[in-house]
């Protein structure tokens, strides 16, 4: 049971409401209604998550990291979400499970990425240079690097926000792992 109230769309304040009914329009899931308790908590996600859009790292490339840090951080909910919105950007199943377990993702330079995304979370930014030019060495450059820390910071974010509200998850059970 969610610990913050849960915000219906329909009667939110109207800062809130204005998100529903604008980029949140028919994604009503409960971590948006969790966040609905603040605009500026729903507007930092979405200011993330819109920079994010103009990325170098494409979406599926994106969830990979989405997964990592889910797993990593042990948040069921984004587990859900990333493993449901993966598949939409292209990951196959067995992908989305190799994400999250650090496994081979059939693709050298999504396990390069997802190896890259798991030093990042276990040694909590301290990577060494050996990761850096492993991950360079995949094809990726300095700017996928910077981004890499960007998507990151908006998953331990939505992690972290759901391990405080308790958010029910709304979405498609992942396989587990």
């Amino acid at each position: 049971m969610a610990r913050l109230n849960v915000v219906d769309p329909a009667s939110a304040s109207d800062d809130v409401k204005e998100i529903f009914d604008g980029p949140l329009k028919g994604k009503h899931l409960n971590i948006f209604k969790g966040m609905g308790n603040s605009a500026a908590a729903l507007n930092f996600y979405l200011n993330g998550s819109g920079a994010l859009s103009g990325a170098s790292l494409s979406a599926k490339e994106q969830e990979v990291i989405q997964l990592v840090f889910a797993q990593g951080n042990g948040c069921d909910y984004c587990q859900a979400a990333h493993t449901h919105i993966g598949k939409g950007a292209g990951l196959t199943e067995e992908q989305t499970i190799a994400a999250r377990t650090g496994g081979d993702l059939g693709d050298a330079k999504l396990t390069a990425l997802g190896r890259f995304a798991t030093a990042l979370h276990e040694k909590r930014g301290f990577v060494a240079d050996s990761d850096i030019s492993d991950f360079k060495a995949a094809g990726y450059d300095d700017g996928a690097v910077a981004e890499v820390v960007a998507v990151s910071a908006l998953a331990t974010y939505t992690n972290y926000f759901n391990h405080v509200n308790q958010t029910e998850v709304d979405l498609p059970t992942p396989p587990a792992v």
